[in-house]
């Protein structure tokens, strides 16, 4: 597959519909319940509201997630944010996120692609911009364990297989982390062995052809 991972822009987001993927209009993170009551289930105000909730966070904190491209359309997305950006978060049972990490609010893969490694794409992207960026110490998430937790969000098992790890054990909902600075250490080691496997296997330059030397007979004049 001629895949991209990209960073994620209200115009890639535009492209999925709710019906789609419903990380298209959940809210659960981005508003507290009292807002998302008012705004009831009309999907066109929930959509408008989580354009305005990613165009506040790309405006005021930078990039806030990453997309998968295929041919032209997303085909997963993940979004991530610092828990002040999350009220929502506030309600789940593992809160509230380590003050030192960045949160996870949405993550999806369109259902025909899903065991192709998309997930692990997403996970991998949002930590390569987390360390790049610095300060973030964390990436943490809330995990899926059978019925009763909030959407839009993925099962444990995806989070453990990832390279998470729990970090306050609920029955439903646990709180999972990424620790960045051991993050950050695989990849430099990654790069400096990257490196000097090419040091290894780039060909030596060739040796340059040395100059003859023209010696003048006595005669020569």
């Amino acid at each position: 597959m001629g895949r991209r991972v990209v960073p994620l822009t209200l115009d890639l987001l535009d492209r999925l519909t709710p019906q789609e993927s419903p990380c298209r209009s959940c809210l659960c993170w981005a508003l507290d319940a009292v807002r998302r009551e008012r705004l009831g289930p009309d999907l066109r105000s929930r959509v408008e509201a989580k354009d305005a909730w990613v165009s506040e966070l790309l405006r005021e904190w930078g990039s806030c997630g990453r997309a998968v491209v295929l041919e032209a359309e997303p085909v997963g997305v993940v979004l991530y944010a610092p828990p002040a950006y999350l009220p929502g978060a506030a309600a789940v049972p593992t809160a509230p996120a380590s003050p030192d990490a960045v949160l996870v609010a949405d993550i999806w893969v369109r259902p025909d692609l899903r065991g192709h490694g998309l997930g692990r794409l997403l996970v991998q992207a949002t930590a390569r911009d987390l360390v790049s960026r610095g300060g973030v110490r964390a990436i943490e998430a809330f995990g899926r364990r059978g019925p009763g937790a909030p959407g839009c969000t993925a099962p444990v098992d995806f989070w453990l297989r990832t390279g998470f790890r729990t970090h306050r054990a609920h029955p439903v909902v646990p709180r999972l982390r990424m620790d960045l600075r051991s993050t950050a250490t695989w990849m430099d080691e990654v790069e400096a062995a990257l490196e000097r496997l090419v040091g290894v296997v780039r060909p030596s330059p060739a040796p340059e052809a040395a100059v003859p030397v023209v010696r003048r007979d006595d005669g020569d004049r």
